[in-house]
């Protein structure tokens, strides 16, 4: 781990590579896993007050399950996650039937320029997961089969992961701390 800040980061966000590649894994992010995606309280409280706007960019399955269930679950440790659609997809997911790439609704919604809201902070910094933990914030890395294609063409375009995520970084952390993590990153890798 690097401190950086407050902030203590995995060295695989600075070392591994990584850049989406949609058409290799279509969105399987918002359709797998466990669990919502994690929400902030003003996330949620966002959704709450302009869900209306966003329903018109989900599926009717979204729609239905927002309907039924809310925008959001508490997990039994009190954080929030994004509903989902009979336990499996985000019940805020979008669909192109066309190039069967799901995406979000939400994400969809802003580029519309319906919201001013991009999409969860979750979502935007995935692959990276944060934790508070005794005063730090953790910085992880979740490595998920799915997302193998986006570690390929990382390679193939030598972006390492913190510059793929570099706005959601900013978004989440603001300017300097990014800065400052973008200089801790240059003396790992001069010292290797």
């Amino acid at each position: 781990m690097i401190k950086v800040g407050k902030k203590l980061v995995s060295e695989d966000i600075l070392n591994q590579s990584f850049f989406c590649h949609l058409n290799s894994c279509k969105g399987s992010c918002c359709v797998k896993g466990e669990s919502g995606a994690p929400l902030e309280k003003s996330e949620v409280d966002f959704l709450v007050n302009n869900i209306e706007k966003i329903k018109p960019f989900l599926t009717s399955k979204g729609k239905k399950s927002i309907q039924q269930n809310g925008v959001s679950t508490t997990t039994s440790d009190g954080n929030f996650e994004t509903t989902l659609i009979d336990g499996g997809a985000c019940s805020f997911i979008s669909f192109n039937s066309s190039s069967r790439i799901t995406s979000c609704g939400i994400e969809k919604a802003y580029s519309e320029g319906v919201i001013d809201f991009k999409k969860p902070i979750s979502c935007h910094l995935y692959p990276i997961r944060t934790k508070p933990v005794g005063g730090f914030e953790i910085l992880n890395y979740h490595n998920w089969q799915i997302c193998s294609p986006a570690l390929k063409n990382g390679n193939s375009k030598k972006t390492p992961m913190y510059k793929f995520l570099e706005s959601a970084l900013i978004r989440k952390f603001g300017k300097q701390w990014y800065y400052d993590l973008v200089d801790k990153a240059k003396k790992i890798n001069v010292n290797k």
